[in-house]
């Protein structure tokens, strides 16, 4: 797989194609925007992973700049930590956000979760955690032995969360996914289903280890813990 970085620290960018390069994946390196969206344009990569404040170009322009041609997954890798910078790259395109320092685990893991969503990346119909356990195809959910019932609005949130286990999804995405409007605004309908799906599936609902929340930016599905 594929995986372009943009960045300009090049001390980084060496660590982190050691690292990956022994994950199995082929690291291109671009040091800024620019060089970035030209080498995607030569070499169309499987996986992105940028900074945001990078010379020529920043990050979210290399984000709107591909965008205009791809759909492979972008991952923010960025020392900004305001949920305002967040929230631009976000609404211009990008996956999902991680802040630096970074565990390599949890990198790795996010780049995992990303490549599942890239076109005829194998999807499984059955998606479990805990005691839980999804069946996209029969549109089921058991936890133990036991059915769990949902609500039709529910069914539709966790189904969209388990289709991307592990990946961030964005407020904006399931309320346009699920209310199929680009004008619904968030008045706390997410975060209703969301604890009512707590309660249903969660040991512990007040302390959730898989429905988890991205604060200021979505939701993520997370099977271990």
């Amino acid at each position: 797989m594929r995986l372009l970085i943009a960045d300009d620290d090049p001390q980084l960018v060496r660590a982190l194609r050691i690292t990956l390069s022994s994950h199995g994946y082929e690291v291109l390196a671009a040091p800024d925007g620019a060089a970035a969206v030209a080498m995607a344009a030569k070499l169309p990569p499987d996986l992105v992973m940028l900074d945001l404040g990078m010379p020529r170009l920043d990050g979210v322009g290399v984000i709107r700049a591909l965008r205009g041609w791809t759909s492979a997954p972008i991952v923010v890798v960025s020392g900004r930590t305001g949920s305002a910078d967040k929230i631009e790259a976000l609404d211009a395109g990008a996956d999902d956000y991680v802040t630096k320092p970074f565990q390599i685990d949890e990198l790795l893991a996010r780049l995992r979760a990303l490549a599942r969503r890239t076109p005829g990346a194998s999807e499984s119909p059955v998606v479990a955690f805990a005691d839980v356990t999804i069946d996209l195809a029969a549109k089921s959910v058991t936890r133990g032995q036991s059915a769990v019932h949902l609500t039709p609005t529910e069914w539709r949130m966790l189904e969209f969360l388990a289709r991307s286990p592990g990946a961030l999804v964005t407020r904006q995405t399931l309320l346009k996914e699920i209310w199929s409007s680009d004008q619904v605004s968030d008045s706390g309908y997410l975060r209703l289903y969301m604890s009512q799906l707590r309660k249903k599936l969660e040991a512990d609902p007040a302390n959730p280890r898989h429905l988890l929340t991205e604060s200021g930016m979505g939701y993520r599905l997370v099977l271990e813990g």
